[in-house]
């Protein structure tokens, strides 16, 4: 594309109003889910079945919809997801029954591919040496969204637990204008490639992105992170609201100040760690610094070190963006969007296993006092995972020892 700032300002922007959608309902979400169950262990299993069919539902789409956008083009995947969004608000803010939130989020959950196809854009218009960068500015976006959504969903939560979903659907039904009427398609007609849907599916997709060469092993630390990552999301408003009581107002601010660090070390620190270390040793400091920052989430005694900790683990806002560029850099133009729909739907699986995992053991300790320690344990198997992670993260820095500057070196 001839014009790879612009183009970059205009995916920015989309994913912006995505995160922001998306973020304002964080933290009412699974008090709607618990409003149809009496005890705080109906609670945990009725928010499981809700995460959990969005995850599998964007699992088994994820590969197919990335696929599709490497024929017809990123643009209009992404309206597609727009779409999806926009009808997920718009149902679960007039939901009356428990079976009906379940619904709705496979629908939404098969439409949703946003995050896979915007890396896949980004990838079409930066040269790979730029890759970590640009998706650092992503993750940015990501970040503005949740330092806005939840806690803006946290305010709006405390007037009326729905109007975060209508204000929600609003800002979803605006992205659907601002992609159709603005947003430039990436991926020019020469570098489409025809879809096929035996390496469409879940199992293939994974398949190949465990052979890609040279990068298979971070497959595994993708996964382990990933599934840490989503024990956290599907634990996170349970746990602060059995351990202190938290509620809407409360869990929106904590996630403002994760979404405030993603914006700083992403869109500003980033650049400055990739030019003081190579992509697989910044990989190997997130990772360590997530699971000292797990560990410490579990343990803490009071809801104000749970920030304190969010603020400190600058490195851990790093992982995503590094991992995400050894992975683009490995295939060519014409695989971008099926390449990072594989990692969606990766990632969609954590989801799935995630929101089993994570209300499942909340629902053994939620009959114990508020306070007791006993309730941070979905964060101890989290810095179990991301330890684990380090391992292979490891072994990966070992196999790639040779590269003694960082890869961005050269275009800072």
């Amino acid at each position: 594309m001839r014009d790879s700032k612009a183009s970059m300002a205009f995916i920015f922007a989309t994913v912006l109003i995505d995160m922001i959608s998306i973020g304002l309902i964080i933290p009412v979400l699974p008090v709607i889910a618990g409003s149809f169950s009496q005890t705080q262990a109906e609670h945990a299993q009725a928010y499981l079945w809700v995460a959990g069919a969005f995850g599998l539902a964007n699992f088994l789409a994820s590969p197919v919809l990335g696929a599709l956008s490497d024929q017809h083009g990123r643009r209009p995947v992404l309206l597609l997801g727009f779409t999806g969004l926009a009808l997920s608000f718009f149902v679960t803010a007039s939901a009356t029954a428990l079976w009906m939130l379940v619904a709705v989020r496979l629908v939404s959950g098969a439409m949703q591919a946003n995050i896979s196809v915007a890396n896949a854009y980004v990838a079409d218009i930066t040269p790979p040496a730029d890759r970590a960068k640009r998706f650092g500015l992503l993750g940015a976006a990501f970040g503005i969204g949740f330092v806005l959504g939840p806690a803006t969903g946290g305010v709006l939560g405390a007037i009326d637990l729905r109007l975060p979903f209508w204000v929600a659907g609003g800002m979803a039904l605006l992205n659907l204008a601002y992609g159709y009427f603005v947003l430039p398609e990436s991926l020019p007609l020469d570098k489409r490639r025809r879809f096929d849907w035996r390496s469409a599916n879940p199992v293939s997709s994974l398949k190949k992105l465990t052979e890609l060469k040279g990068v298979g092993v971070l497959v595994a630390v993708i996964a382990l992170s990933s599934l840490a990552q989503f024990i956290l999301h599907s634990s996170w408003v349970l746990f602060t609201s059995f351990k202190f009581g938290w509620g809407p107002r409360e869990n929106g601010w904590s996630l403002f100040a994760v979404g405030l660090m993603s914006v700083i070390v992403q869109g500003g620190l980033l650049p400055r760690m990739l030019k003081r270390f190579a992509t697989p040793r910044l990989v190997v400091l997130a990772l360590a610094s997530s699971a000292l920052t797990y560990l410490g989430w579990a343990l803490v005694p009071e809801g104000w070190m749970l920030v304190a900790l969010i603020v400190m683990n600058v490195f851990g806002y790093a992982a995503t963006a590094s991992i995400q560029s050894i992975i683009s850099n490995s295939v060519d133009a014409t695989r971008q969007g099926s390449t990072m729909g594989a990692v969606a739907s990766l990632n969609s699986l954590m989801v799935v296993l995630g929101t089993l995992i994570g209300p499942s053991i909340l629902t053994l300790v939620a009959h114990l006092p508020r306070g007791d320690w006993r309730i941070g344990a979905p964060f101890l198997l989290c810095a179990a995972l991301q330890a684990l992670a380090l391992f292979f993260a490891l072994a990966y820095q070992r196999q790639h020892h040779s590269q003694a500057a960082p890869q961005v070196n050269s275009h800072a």
